[in-house]
């Protein structure tokens, strides 16, 4: 049995800009996207904390270092700049491989700087 797993993420993420006219659907940092392990063209998706909208997109690259999340094209309607986003891919593993799989979790500040990663989240408690 093929499962679908999540793969890596850059959680509360700030969106930068928001650009209707601009071909491509999220660009984000390159340094961003290979801390990560986020390739240029993956399909993403994403998670308005700010508006609860939850859309499919796909990465392209932005200047590594300028820490640069751009919702682009039909997208940009779904997010703002300063909304708050989780972007998640995810990957495709067979049964017997997912109880050694570990995702890459990549938490930013409001500024798109890392603060930490992680390879799991916390058991969530009553």
């Amino acid at each position: 049995m093929q499962l679908t797993v999540l793969k890596c993420k850059l959680h509360r993420a700030c969106v930068t800009h928001s650009e209707i006219d601009y071909e491509g659907s999220c660009a984000i940092d390159s340094d961003l996207m290979a801390r990560a392990g986020i390739f240029e063209y993956e399909q993403l998706q994403i998670y308005n904390i700010a508006n609860g909208e939850r859309f499919t997109t796909y990465a392209i690259s932005a200047e590594a270092g300028s820490r640069i999340v751009s919702v682009n094209g039909a997208a940009a309607h779904k997010a703002s700049p300063g909304d708050r986003v989780i972007i998640c891919a995810y990957g495709g593993l067979g049964e017997s491989e997912v109880a050694g799989f570990k995702p890459v979790l990549v938490y930013l500040n409001e500024h798109n700087q890392v603060v930490r990663t992680a390879n799991s989240i916390a058991t969530q408690v009553a």
